[in-house]
């Protein structure tokens, strides 16, 4: 009994020590990687949707750029991430939330690009399609500029 009762605190004492990241990897069933960790904890402390080129710069020494983008095709592939296309023509990657996986929209600002997640505004604009088509998405990006961007009205002195 007291065999069982030490291996559980080991296994639960071991769950603990592992990184959301890592736990999330290793539920997908796939091979746990310490790239694909990295990236995970990256977008996971990012807060907003970041570029590759950010991401690898923040994991630069342990990955090349092959590797981040094999781990960030990875992660979308098995919805852990996203990619959100952006007006420049760079893809940024955000976690994917269970309760939001494609579906809320997005928010780029039209100065900076930087593009964060809006998920109180669900995307269930569902156009009518012409007979013998079928969506498979819809992307809905709210853009204007975001708070570091934007300035201040000018001041109107009293006349």
């Amino acid at each position: 009994m007291r065999a069982a009762s030490s291996e559980s605190r080991r296994s639960s004492i071991a769950v603990d020590a592992m990184s959301a990241a890592e736990q999330l990897i290793r539920a997908t069933g796939a091979r746990v990687t310490q790239g694909r960790i990295l990236v995970l904890e990256v977008l996971q402390a990012a807060g907003r949707a970041l570029t590759h080129h950010e991401i690898e710069a923040a994991v630069a020494g342990p990955l090349d750029r092959v590797t981040v983008y094999r781990v960030l095709d990875w992660l979308t592939r098995e919805q852990i991430a996203h990619k959100i296309p952006g007006d420049d023509r760079v893809w940024r990657f955000t976690i994917a939330g269970q309760k939001q996986a494609h579906h809320h929209a997005h928010f780029q600002c039209t100065d900076c690009s930087q593009v964060i997640c809006l998920d109180d505004v669900p995307s269930t604009l569902r156009p009518r399609l012409p007979a013998g088509y079928r969506s498979v998405g819809v992307e809905v990006t709210v853009k204007g500029q975001c708070k570091a961007c934007v300035r201040p009205a000018p001041r109107r002195g009293r006349r």
